[in-house]
């Protein structure tokens, strides 16, 4: 039996090449504040590739994306193991672009923040008199770097996104700006909408696109899942306030009250993490992970 070793390692995730195409593995480490934390998170991954798997068909009529299949007996031998089982996607290989498409349908975080002392959100003015955790409006775009591990993504205004990818693709930089935006609006608004009908309001997300061998957009990496949104219950959601979350907002929350953890977390705010994960999946797909 062949064996492989991982070709790329993010904060969450594994890439194996194994020719053709790559699998994609989530593994049950867990990052806030662009830090890998020192515990894991058990059964984590498996909601992450579930969750984006659940997505990626929900819009494939909006971009293609990268998913090929979730079923290790797609997969080379080495990973038809329990290991790798419900946490491994084999995908299309792409050349990544190197943006990462922020979108932001609801005032919270940092956005927040930046906008109670500029009124605006990275360059973008906004209205007036708005509230914590209110409704934005419209949905706002905004792109950031995307940083190596251990850095920080940088906000970039969407003329910026342009010059990064013009260097890339001569002649087609404007374009692919454009569209990435376009894209990153029109998947929130599908999903968003969606997501509302089932109890769970999505405030913010991020999307990664790369482009396969005609120079087409794809849509790739994770999608939709706790460890890239904010995700809010409808029925708690009060404006004017830091609201409740099926995302890793406990981690976030954690590590901000105790600035001394050494980022390493208690027994239960793993298990909060983890039993939100699942109950959003469940609420979203209709489908149980226990």
């Amino acid at each position: 039996m062949k064996e492989y070793s991982p070709v790329k390692e993010g904060k969450v995730r594994e890439i194996y090449d194994i020719g053709d195409n790559l699998i994609m593995v989530a593994t049950d480490r867990i990052s806030a504040f662009d830090v890998i934390l020192k515990n894991e998170v058990k059964g984590k991954g498996v909601v992450l590739t579930k969750m984006s798997e659940f997505w990626f068909d929900l819009t494939s009529d909006i971009v293609k994306n990268h998913m090929i299949s979730t079923d290790t007996k797609d997969m080379p031998e080495f990973f038809r193991t329990p290991e790798f089982e419900g946490r491994s996607m084999l995908v299309k290989k792409l050349t990544m672009l190197p943006i990462e498409c922020i979108v932001r349908g609801y005032i919270t975080g940092s956005g927040w923040e930046s906008y109670k002392k500029e009124g605006a959100v990275c360059g973008i003015p906004l209205p007036e008199g708005l509230s914590e955790s209110e409704i934005l409006p419209e949905p706002i775009y905004t792109p950031t770097t995307k940083a190596e591990i251990g850095d920080h993504d940088e906000h970039i205004s969407l003329s910026e996104s342009a010059e990064i990818l013009e260097k890339l693709f001569p002649g087609k930089g404007q374009t692919y700006a454009k569209m990435l935006k376009n894209l990153t609006l029109e998947l929130y608004k599908k999903c968003a909408d969606y997501a509302l009908s089932k109890g769970i309001i999505i405030a913010d997300t991020k999307f990664e696109f790369g482009l396969d061998e005609n120079g087409e957009i794809v849509l790739a990496d994770e999608m939709l899942t706790p460890d890239s949104s904010r995700f809010w219950p409808k029925s708690e959601y009060v404006v004017g306030q830091s609201e409740p979350s099926f995302d890793k907002q406990f981690v976030r929350d954690y590590l901000k009250a105790n600035p001394d953890s050494d980022y390493t977390l208690p027994s239960d705010v793993i298990e909060k993490t983890i039993e939100k994960y699942h109950e959003a999946y469940q609420l979203l797909s209709g489908k149980s992970l226990s």
